[in-house]
Order: C-alpha cells, then sequence, then structure tokens
C-alpha cells in the first residue's frame, strides 16, 4: 500500500462526497463534471490496487488475504459503479448516491490499511 496514495484518495474522495452533497441539496442532477470527478478518483484507486497488486506479486502478503482481496476488489469496482448508477438516475438522488460511495470509499481504505499492516 501507498500512504500517500491512500491520503490523496481519501481527500478526494471526501471533496466529490461534499460536492455531489451540494448538489444533492440544490436539487440538481448529476452532470458530466461529476463524472470527471469521479473518473478521477477511480484513476486513483487503480493506482492504488495496482500498486498494492505488485507489492503482493513482490512477496508481501496480509495475514487475511482474502478479505483483503475482497476489500481491494470493492474498492476497484464502487467509483465506476455508483458513477453509472447515479448518472443513471436523473434526480437529484444521482449526486446523493455518488455522494454515499464517496463517503464509503475512505472508511474501506482504512479497513485495508488495517489488514495490510496489523498492529502487533
Amino acid at each position: 500500500m501507498v500512504d500517500w496514495l491512500t491520503m490523496t484518495i481519501q481527500m478526494v474522495s471526501l471533496g466529490v462526497a461534499v460536492w455531489c452533497l451540494i448538489s444533492f441539496f440544490r436539487d440538481r442532477p448529476m452532470l458530466v463534471p461529476h463524472l470527471i470527478g469521479m473518473g478521477v478518483l477511480w484513476l486513483l484507486v487503480l493506482g492504488q490496487v495496482g500498486a498494492t497488486i505488485a507489492a503482493m506479486v513482490g512477496g508481501e502478503r496480509p495475514d487475511d488475504f482474502p478479505m483483503f482481496v475482497s476489500y481491494l476488489a470493492t474498492i476497484a469496482l464502487l467509483p465506476p459503479a455508483c458513477a453509472v448508477w447515479g448518472f443513471m438516475e436523473r434526480s437529484k438522488w444521482g449526486p446523493a448516491v455518488i455522494s454515499f460511495a464517496c463517503f464509503v470509499l475512505p472508511v474501506l481504505l482504512v479497513r485495508i490499511e488495517q489488514l495490510w499492516s496489523p498492529v502487533v
């Protein structure tokens, strides 16, 4: 796991979440700039997933490997799935879906970090 990339993902994710929450409260649908924000977030997540897979190929592995892989797959699939869902929902609830996903992503990253380097 790349620590600075994890922190960057968390900050960008929270920023997009607040941005979409503002759109929700202003009763606006999800627009192309929201998709661009989710795309940037997804690229950062894919970079973290790629770096983590490279470290695992290099020999580093967490103790609870199956759980770790499931969390890794979830963070890789969450941004595009919610972006599509949010874009298909043409009401104010589209940005709410994105906001929810962006609030969940930092929590998943904290859990992945706990699995990757447990405190002994």
